[in-house]
């Protein structure tokens, strides 16, 4: 495989030659900034064997560097082994990004290539921040994987399908009048939807264009009275196009919406430059006036209304089930019978798919035997997994997508002995996960403010995790989204009502093991005083957490009590969905500590 890569990075290199660019930027995305991509644009993974989620490549004529963040540092090293690509951090102190070492690397007057379909206007905007300070011009080129990856994927070609308002909670014009109110609160008229995930939350459709994501291929253009779809004809069939058409939405080609931008004049657009690309603002800059700030689609999305809250709670019951009789499973097979990291991903699929409505696994299955745990976002096959033994802890991230919600979970099990150190570590990940659920704050806090209540107990020990603490979920859509987030850097975006977020500190230690407790939690009102509105979190996750592991004598009353507190409601809201035989298994999870 190393070969092959250096083969392609020769041949994206002579046609850098072709266009006289001294370098070339690739993303790492696509046109909708999307995490998880369609096959189609899956260039990082094409260009350099990287196939993490996250990484930005850029070449010069000598050089090659891929920059990515703490979850893919062990992997990123080892996929790009042999292939003269230059592993970078980011996220860590004394990081260099990719405009500092344009800037370091080329000489004054030197040009850098960019597809500006695959470059939001941010990222342009930094790059050019940096670059032009060396009068380095940024170069618009064609997308030049189009003329070195041979047989590559078309745009996908899925159906998507209409998602039911008992699901979604409100309709498509309700959803439209919401927006256009919120615009209209801005100055604004009109909201590009390019983000995958807005689309579909707009529109009530999803579909399967992405692994994981229920989400398919589009653009939208809404205001108060405009509500255009750019979407291949054979996505929609003809009766969901009817029902589009009747709730007033008009249906273009994907491919018309370029030039449907160049032709619009006279509006108040609102864009987020953090998701759009920067072909569609330039686009838009000449004849439009442009406001800018987080996409309020994202901000309306996130706070999930009470039928998707509702829906959350019968997705976690769902969840609950298959994950006890998972560990069942698991109890059952360690020291009896051969099974690897691999087959446990296997089955946990298989014990979710026996629920109603399963739509499929929310991200690949994370699952961590030994010094396989301190892989933060490791993904394993049948050959390169670690066999299970009835020792040690075994670390397991896994999600499903439901009609009525999406999940994400992690638990740390004990296989057999363990160590104190792991129990004294377990625990201290265990109090910041109960800190964090416990925590009441004033309305307008953000996810930084926070953070500290995550890490605060390994902090005390000079420990520290690389990774965010929380993320937002989508509603059976993707299970990572935004504007809101929990960790240590500033992310403007305060914690709000209804924002269904992951609450997952962690610890790691290399070479050895991995240690990661995660639930889910929506933001709810907790009391109105006179000294302001304050909020607070609920759990919606229902699934033991492994008391064997704990060291009792760490937790203080109140976190033996929040812990006994959740185990006795795990135990009474999935043993009415359990077979009688899991009874008892179940009571001896969830047996207070």
């Amino acid at each position: 495989m190393n070969n092959v890569i250096q083969q392609r990075l020769t041949a994206l290199r002579t046609e850098m030659k072709k266009l006289n660019v001294d370098a070339w930027y690739i993303s790492g995305t696509d046109p909708h900034s999307g995490e998880y991509l369609p096959e189609r644009w899956k260039t990082r993974a094409f260009i350099s064997g990287f196939t993490g989620s996250y990484g930005i490549v850029v070449l010069t004529q000598n050089e090659t560097a891929l920059w990515t963040d703490s979850r893919y540092f062990l992997q990123a090293a080892e996929q790009l082994q042999g292939t003269g690509i230059e592993m970078m951090k980011l996220r860590v102190p004394d990081a260099v990004p990719p405009e500092n070492w344009l800037a370091l690397k080329l000489p004054d007057g030197s040009k850098v290539g960019i597809d500006t379909q695959t470059l939001t206007v941010s990222a342009f905007r930094t790059l050019q921040g940096v670059l032009q300070k060396k009068n380095i011009k940024l170069i618009e080129t064609p997308d030049l994987f189009e003329r070195i990856w041979e047989d590559r994927p078309l745009i996908p070609a899925d159906k998507a399908f209409g998602l039911d308002v008992k699901y979604a909670g409100l309709s498509r014009k309700e959803k439209q009048d919401m927006l256009a109110a919120e615009l209209a609160s801005r100055g604004a008229g009109l909201h590009l939807v390019t983000m995958l995930d807005e689309l579909a939350w707009m529109y009530n459709l999803r579909g399967s264009d992405i692994a994981y994501n229920p989400v398919f291929t589009g653009f939208g253009i809404i205001g108060a009275d405009i509500s255009v779809l750019f979407a291949e004809s054979d996505k929609l069939d003809q009766t969901l196009a009817l029902k589009l058409e009747n709730d007033g939405v008009e249906i273009k080609s994907y491919t018309a919406f370029y030039d449907y931008l160049s032709e619009l004049k006279n509006n108040k657009i609102w864009i987020d430059p953090s998701g759009l690309n920067y072909l569609s603002f330039s686009k838009l800059t000449d004849n439009n006036e442009i406001l800018e700030g987080t996409s309020v689609i994202s901000l309306l999305k996130s706070r999930k209304n009470a039928t998707e809250i509702d829906g959350f709670r019968k997705a976690m019951k769902k969840d609950g089930v298959a994950l006890v009789e998972f560990l069942f499973w698991l109890k059952s097979m360690i020291g009896n019978e051969m099974i690897s990291e691999y087959d446990v991903g296997v089955k946990l699929k298989e014990f979710r798919a026996k629920q109603e409505g399963f739509q499929g696994e929310s991200f690949p299955p994370i699952v961590g035997y030994r010094e396989h745990g301190a892989i933060v976002h490791l993904s394993v096959g049948p050959d390169d997994a670690l066999p299970l033994e009835a020792d040690g802890i075994l670390l397991f991230d896994s999600g499903g997508q439901y009609f009525e919600g999406t999940t994400d979970i992690t638990r740390t099990v004990a296989l057999g002995k363990v160590t104190d150190q792991q129990k004294e570590d377990y625990t201290l990940v265990l109090k910041g996960m109960i800190a964090l659920s416990n925590a009441v704050f004033p309305y307008g806090t953000k996810g930084c403010n926070l953070d500290i209540l995550a890490r605060q107990a390994l902090w005390n020990r000079g420990m520290n995790y690389g990774h965010g603490t929380g993320h937002g979920v989508g509603h059976f859509l993707n299970v990572h989204e935004g504007p809101m987030a929990i960790r240590q850097e500033l992310n403007d975006n305060r914690i709000e009502p209804g924002n269904v977020m992951s609450n997952e500190p962690a610890f790691y230690r290399e070479g050895k093991y991995g240690l990661r407790t995660e639930n889910m939690m929506v933001c709810i009102e907790k009391e109105v005083t006179g000294y302001g509105r304050f909020l607070g979190f609920e759990t919606l996750t229902l699934c033991p957490v492994d008391t064997t592991l704990i060291q009792p004598e760490l937790l203080t009353t109140d976190e033996k009590t929040w812990l006994n507190d959740y185990h006795a409601r795990v135990n009474r809201e999935l043993k009415p969905f359990l077979s009688e035989s899991l009874h008892d298994f179940l009571d001896k999870l969830t047996l207070p500590v």
